[in-house]
């Protein structure tokens, strides 16, 4: 979050992307630095222990969400 809002207070559109564990904290991570209207992208954990395929197929799934973030901003 921390690196996500100062590129957004730089004039650089960011979208964080996170496992779906990490939903609350990022969040609250959003609200104590002032964006508690931050969006995220959320895809399943884990990732650590998935093969390429497996995150190529996470990335796949979340890539129209990150896009449609990164254009509205």
């Amino acid at each position: 979050m921390h690196d996500s809002t100062k590129l957004e207070s730089l004039g650089v559109p960011a979208v964080p992307v996170a496992t779906d564990v990490f939903m609350a904290a990022a969040r609250a991570q959003a609200s104590a630095l002032g964006r508690s209207d931050f969006g995220a992208v959320y895809v399943a954990h884990p990732i650590q222990d998935q093969t390429r395929e497996e995150i190529e197929a996470k990335c796949e799934g979340a890539l129209d969400e990150i896009v449609n973030q990164l254009i509205s901003a």
